[in-house]
């Protein structure tokens, strides 16, 4: 229980650092994204993720992976938005700094998809 605990802090972190690096280029958050939340965002949701999985025998336990991976998705689809308005021309390519959007889009993109698939994988049939 308690590494599902420490997993899941360390996923919410993670996501965390993921909205201010998303949030800082669309000026839904006021600070500027540092290195930190470059280095904390792929580190903590990495970690927090393993963690869960490795806390998680039962199948309700699967619950915050599937939820992790979902908002992962989320977001990754909210820096694609995020990029294609900019490239569209409805927002100004000098107000949007794109390399944080690239960076969640990537990351989110790829954490969500596999642990999307991973746990669609283990799924709860009864053969297996």
């Amino acid at each position: 229980m308690l590494i599902l605990i420490a997993g899941g802090l360390l996923a919410a972190l993670g996501l965390g650092s993921a909205v201010v690096l998303v949030g800082g280029p669309l000026g839904l958050v006021a600070a500027t994204p540092g290195l930190l939340p470059w280095v904390l965002f792929p580190l903590f949701t990495l970690v927090g993720y393993l963690l869960l999985v490795v806390g998680s025998d039962d199948a309700a336990a699967r619950v915050p992976t599937r939820v992790l991976s979902a908002l992962l998705l989320v977001l990754a689809l909210v820096s694609a938005l995020s990029l294609s308005a900019a490239a569209a021309g409805f927002a100004h390519a000098d107000a949007i700094r794109t390399a944080p959007l690239w960076f969640v889009l990537v990351v989110a993109g790829v954490l969500g998809a596999l642990g999307s698939a991973a746990s669609g994988r283990r799924g709860d049939s009864p053969a297996g």
